[in-house]
């Protein structure tokens, strides 16, 4: 797959994460100021955690205009929006699926391009793909679900490995970033629609 494909991956991503983390600023009733920083931390800081890791600096989050831009876009139509967006059901959680499938898959990617390495690139995918999640709901004051027993982090393992696949010539390269969308994202949508989740350890009484 050339470039051009996966930076718009990486866009497409940005910008479903974006939408996520202003939505939950929304919610939490910051002013708007608090909902850009929220929203550009989700967007942008599992990316700038894995290039720390691979050693791509400056981190592509905190010098590319285009992040930028498409966390202002995004806080303006939830701005403009919010009842619309906010008529979904969990809408915060439905734009975080999404964005988990492309970042799964772009994080693999780029750490993959930049290693050679494939633990490492599925850990780095995973990375990129709830990193700004955690962030998003530190700052909001909510346990991030990749530490609950909701499937949030085991569908951007399933993501990263099929990324993997196809960086290594195991399954079609063209076709291995859509299936590791889909099935990373879907995993997840499917996860909160069914309420399936991960056991638990139940404390003891």
């Amino acid at each position: 797959m050339n470039y051009d494909f996966f930076h718009y991956v990486d866009l497409i991503g940005t910008f479903a994460f974006a939408i996520s983390g202003a939505l939950a600023a929304i919610n939490r009733n910051l002013d708007i100021f608090g909902v850009f920083v929220i929203s550009f931390i989700t967007a942008c800081g599992g990316g700038v955690i894995r290039d720390i890791c691979i050693g791509s600096f400056p981190p592509a989050g905190l010098i590319n205009l285009e992040y930028l831009i498409i966390v202002i876009l995004s806080v303006f139509l939830c701005g403009f929006f919010q009842k619309l967006l906010l008529r979904l059901n969990h809408p915060t959680l439905f734009f975080d699926a999404i964005g988990l499938g492309f970042f799964a898959s772009f994080g693999a990617h780029k750490a993959y391009f930049f290693t050679g390495n494939s633990e490492l690139a599925i850990l780095l995918g995973i990375v990129t793909a709830v990193g700004g999640g955690i962030l998003r709901d530190m700052l909001t004051t909510t346990i991030p679900s990749v530490l609950t027993k909701e499937i949030y982090a085991s569908a951007a393992i399933v993501g990263a490995i099929i990324q993997l696949l196809g960086e290594n010539d195991i399954i079609s390269p063209a076709l291995a970033p859509w299936l590791a969308i889909l099935i990373c994202s879907s995993i997840r949508l499917l996860s909160l629609k069914f309420k399936w989740n991960l056991p638990s350890i139940k404390q003891v009484q």
